[in-house]
This record gives C-alpha cells, structure tokens and sequence, in this order.
C-alpha cells in the first residue's frame, strides 16, 4: 500500500528537443507486401548516427540519453498484444504474427510484462569516459509505439498502432507495435532518470539485452555511439531560445522527480495524460515532427497523449500560464488535429435514439491520490486530492454536440447515434454545456457527465466533489483491445475539443478504447476532508450519474477505491491500500 503525507511537488520544466532523425541505415531488403513469404519481423538494432550532443543544464544538471538508436522492423511488424482479465490478474502480453491471410499467436514468457508501459529491461547502456572509465551501466524499457517514422521508401505511409504506451496504472488492454519498414526509438525517456555526468566527451554502447535477443531473433550488434556533453544556462539564452530549446531536455524524461498521478486535467487545472508518472512534462513543438504524419513523435522517448497529473504543484508554484492555461496537462502544444465540428446549427426534426451501437462509459478507481492543504482563501483545511477516468468500452464513440441560441450563455447538447456506415442515425437532448471563464479553464463544459464522491466505511456518501461538469477528450489510452477501439484518436486535449468563448456550436467526443482524467486538486473539486474523523473511506468514481447518456450498460458505472484517513488537523494523512495487483496511490 502507498502512504500519501502532505508535501511539495516538483514540476520539472519541459520543452522537447526539435532535431528530428532520418534513419536510413542498416536495414535488409523488403519482402513485397502480400507475400506469403517469412513473415515473422526481422528485428535489427541500428544506430542514426555515430555521434551525438547532449546538453546539461546548469540550473538542472544532468542529460536524458538519447542517443539515437533505434528498433527497425522487416519483412512483417511487430504487434504484441498487452492484456489483463481483471486487476487481480497479471499483465499478459501476446505477439501476433501474420502469415498471408491467417494470424497465429504466442504468449510471450510469463511475467515478463508486468505493466503497460513497455518491454521492461530491453537495452543496456553503458557510457566510458574519454579515459576508458566506465561511469553508467543500466537497463531501460522500450516502448514499441515509440515511432519515429520510415526506414524505407516502399514502407507503409503510417504506422498502425498507437503513439504511445499507456502509463495510467489501471490500463486493462494495450496494442504496442513497430510497423514493417519502420523504426522505434529505444530511449526509455520519461520512463528514465536522468545521467549526472560532467560536460566532457564520452561513449555509449547500447545493446538489446540477451532475453529479448533470444525471443525475438535478435542479432548481438551492440550500437557504439560518441557522446558530447555540453554544458549550457538557461540565464545565458535569450528569451525565445529559451521557450523553444532551453528547458527541452527534460520533456521525454521529467518521470523522475515528484510522485504523481498515463493522467488527468489538473483540477480542470490541467488534464494531465498519465498517472503513476511524475513530473509535468510539455509535448514536443511541431518542428520535432517527422514527415509521417502530425503526431509521431521523433526520437525523444514514448509520446504519451497528455501529461502527468501534479495536484497542488501547478497551483503553488503558478505554473498554468505556462502550460497553456489549464495546468500541465492538456495544453495548445497538443499534436492532434481537431475533432470534425458540428454545423453552427440545432439538429431539425424529431429526436429519436435508434437501435444501434451506443457507448458503454466505465469509471476506473480512483489513484494519484494526496493530501494538501488548500491555498490563501481556504487556510487551514485539509483536501483529499485525487485522479479519476471515466473511459468508454463502446463499440460506439460518445458524441455529444452543443448549440447555442444567439446570446446565450448556454449551450443546448445533444447525444448523436449512428450506424454501422458511420451515418447518422438519431440523436436526443442530453443536457447543456456552459461556459467556464476562469483562469486555467476557458472552455466549453458538458455538465453531468461524472461525478465524485467520498464514501464512509457504510458506502453512505460523506461528501461531493463540486466538479460535476468537463471538456471531454481521450486522454489516457485504457483498453486497446476493445472492439472498434480507436488507435489514433483525434482530440487528446482541451485546446483540440473545447471551443473558444465565441463558439457557436462545440463537439466533445470520447472516442472507444480511451478515457478522460481530471485530477481533482482544487477547493471544490477536491474532497474537504477537515472536519471527517480518522477511518476507513471509499472515493467513488460514478459516470454518467443522472442518467442522460444513452449506453449499452449502466451497471459498470461506478468505481471504488478505498482510502484510510489518520493524522490530525494540518497534518492529516491518507493511506491508499493496494487495488488487486495495482498498488499505485
């Protein structure tokens, strides 16, 4: 179990680096797509480049190794498929090979996989110094979605599977894959701590370690590359190199500072992507991108859809500005293209709710899980901060579209249904949507769409977080494995989904396979928890809890988690006992 005391957050600032890595090198000829030759992936280790520059910040010492290499695939992908029945269950992941028009399948070794954020000890890195000292040798995760684009001209335009490897510690089901012809990066980045070593020159060797070379025929050709490492000071760059590159580094790799909780809009302060991960951390600018598409994220580590949640740190330290005005999370330097917009107009003839496929919203328990202390118009109380995620298993997306009467305030919304085509088929009133003016929000909210509840030892309700109404968008990846589950979703943070003040229409989607996080850490979202004795509580997440929403099921919408409150008044603390397997607060 995890014991959460009040403290002080880090928040790491992050900027991604923008040198974007063609790969061109090393890789055999291509079997033709249709073959029904070998098709089980040839996997090659390969290196971008023989050198590289790292820079070390004095104000924040130490360099993230990316060092450019990299997983290439051949002849067929690599697909593993990453589940778990139950969170008493553990992680089970199965490659898929496709051989002509038939699929087979083989579970990789037991416990290998023990989450769903990568292979776990793929590489080894050892760094010498220029007298031939060793200095570092470790291992370090690989996430296969790590796609950095094509190796090869005749390869596929785009890569199939996600972006990223989830982190949200109650995941159920993952796709990972390197696309045949393509390359992943093997920097674990913000999986990674970073190196404290002085500027100087270096060399690094990486190798797949010897349990992954034996499961996937992986030839033993360790990568040598030289290392330089810079020292450098945000105080002596100016302003704009600042804002682009100076606090870069740290972006694929702000995991190792302040706990946290693959998510959630951070008090609606900030959809942070994904809990279980520490820091805040700041998606890569446009210019890190590779030519393959707008969100492949170029040789800087696993690119999660959204960041971290940092309940209280964004708030004591006066970071939203920062990070795009809703915390550290959903921020304007989202990758994705916006969701297609409805007409500026109310849908015309009868609503109905057509016998076709409808969303199936699920709560995952509650985790990210702290005690703070309030701010300066709420002295000495104590709040119950905390994550939560209402995903949706489908098969159908949610979408829900808002419209608005000239002047105003609020937006009448409507659930749309449609077919197996994808055409619309019914629609039905299903609430409003209002308009959040506050610093840190400034978008459209649809009302009614989770609520959050403190729950005595009775599971009789004790207390109601105020935070009842949400900009929805797919912020954490949490089962992959559904049916219709949508790989590459497009509104994957507020600035994507929301609207502007000036909207006159708005759509929100939730698409299937994904969920959307907040992080509950303000006055009013939070749980007040000052005046509650010492005991057994549950936080309870509860979708859709007025009903509104048309779903194919309404009795998996609620989701405990149980908490222990001790302490005393200004120091109370929160016990969070382990759910199933999942032991993360």
């Amino acid at each position: 179990m995890a014991i959460r005391t009040p403290r002080s957050r880090l928040w790491r600032p992050a900027v991604a680096a923008a040198a974007a890595i063609t790969v061109t090198a090393g890789v055999a000829a291509a079997t033709p797509e249709g073959s029904t030759a070998s098709t089980t992936p040839q996997l090659s280790l390969i290196a971008a480049s023989t050198s590289v520059t790292l820079d070390s910040w004095k104000e924040e010492p130490g360099v993230y190794l990316d060092l450019g290499t990299y997983l290439t695939a051949d002849r067929s992908p690599l697909e593993l498929k990453v589940t778990r029945k139950s969170y008493t269950d553990p992680v089970v992941a199965t490659q898929i090979i496709r051989e002509g028009g038939r699929t087979r399948t083989r579970t990789l070794p037991k416990g290998l996989v023990k989450d769903f954020t990568g292979l776990p000890g793929f590489v080894t890195v050892t760094l010498t110094d220029a007298a031939g000292k060793k200095v570092l040798s470790r291992t370090e995760s690989f996430c296969p979605n790590n796609a950095s684009g094509r190796i090869r001209p005749d390869a596929p335009a785009t890569s199939k599977y996600p972006e990223s490897c989830p982190v949200n510690p109650f995941t159920l089901g993952s796709v990972w894959g390197v696309e045949n012809g393509w390359a992943s990066n093997t920097y674990a980045g913000y999986y990674s701590a970073p190196v404290a070593v002085p500027a100087g020159k270096y060399t690094a060797k990486v190798s797949v370690t010897k349990r992954y070379r034996d499961l996937f025929k992986i030839a033993d050709k360790p990568q040598t590359v030289k290392v330089t490492v810079r020292e450098r000071s945000w105080e002596e760059e100016s302003p704009a190199t600042r804002s682009a590159a100076g606090h870069a580094e740290h972006t694929a790799a702000g995991h190792a500072s302040a706990t946290s909780a693959h998510a959630g809009h951070a008090g609606h302060a900030g959809h942070a992507g994904h809990a279980g991960h520490a820091a805040a951390r700041t998606p890569a600018p446009a210019s890190a991108t590779s030519g393959a598409g707008p969100s492949y994220n170029v040789g800087h580590g696993p690119l999660t859809p959204a960041p971290a949640a940092v309940p209280w740190a964004v708030r004591r330290q006066g970071l939203r500005a920062a990070t795009g005005g809703d915390g550290p999370g959903r921020t304007d330097g989202s990758r994705q293209a916006p969701a297609a917009q409805p007409a500026g107009r109310r849908p015309s003839g009868k609503a109905v709710v057509p016998d076709v496929p409808k969303p199936d919203l699920r709560s995952l328990p509650a985790y990210g899980i702290t005690i703070g202390d309030g701010d300066a118009k709420a002295p000495g109380r104590d709040y119950l901060a905390f994550s939560a995620n209402v995903w949706n298993a489908g098969p159908a997306q949610l979408v829900v579209d808002g419209f608005r009467s000239p002047g105003k305030a609020l937006m009448d919304a409507y659930q749309y249904f449609y077919d197996a085509s994808g055409k619309q088929v019914g629609y039905t009133p299903t609430g409003t949507m209002e308009w959040d003016p506050r610093p840190g929000h400034e978008h459209w909210h649809f009302t009614d769409f989770a609520s959050y509840r403190l729950l005595k030892a009775d599971k009789k309700e004790t207390v109601r977080s105020g935070k009842e109404a949400f900009c929805l968008a797919n912020t954490d990846a949490v089962d992959y494995t559904v049916k219709n589950a949508n790989w590459h979703p497009d509104n994957t943070d507020l600035s994507t989904a929301c609207g502007q003040e000036n909207s006159i229409s708005v759509r929100e989607v939730l698409d299937v396979g994904s969920g959307d996080t907040y992080t509950q850490d303000l006055p009013g979202q939070s749980f007040d928890i000052t005046g509650l004795a010492n005991g057994t509580y549950y936080i309870q997440v509860l979708a859709n809890p007025e009903k509104r929403l048309k779903e194919t099921d309404l009795g998996n919408n609620s989701a405990l988690r149980k908490v222990v409150l001790g302490g005393k008044p200004g120091a109370r603390t929160v016990t969070v006992p382990a759910h199933g397997l999942v032991d993360a607060g």
